[in-house]
């Protein structure tokens, strides 16, 4: 596989990790590390910052995956497979179809940028 077709199925194995999150029979360590997971995909904040030259991306090439393929070894198969399966449901021309799902993450960095700028200003 190159480097295109390994995005493209990290792009496709992110949703299935967030469901298996959901999912009531997913054992407490596989959720841990989905949280993790998903949290470090869906966060603007990087490990290391984008603005470092080739460093700002390897965090992204290698500690994404990492995660990705460490959270799918603790999902059980049967779990894993009914999930993918919600997953390519989900998505609709290549967007989400509950895009709404995306407002209390985005509620939580508008706060924390506010505290900042309190932080700074006042």
């Amino acid at each position: 596989m190159n480097l295109k077709e390994n995005a493209k199925k990290l792009k496709q194995d992110i949703p299935t990790v967030f469901l298996a999150l959901k999912d009531k029979d997913t054992p407490v360590a596989a959720k841990v590390v989905a949280a993790v997971t998903v949290a470090y995909a869906l966060s603007p904040i990087d490990l290391i910052p984008d603005f470092i030259p080739v460093l700002g991306y390897l965090d992204d090439l290698v500690l994404l995956p990492a995660l990705t393929a460490l959270t799918i070894k603790l999902i059980p198969r049967q779990v894993w497979e009914q999930n993918r399966k919600c997953a390519e449901n989900m998505w609709a021309d290549g967007k989400p179809k509950k895009w709404y799902y995306a407002i209390p993450i985005l509620i939580i960095w508008l706060l924390l940028l506010c505290l900042i700028i309190k932080a700074i200003w006042f």
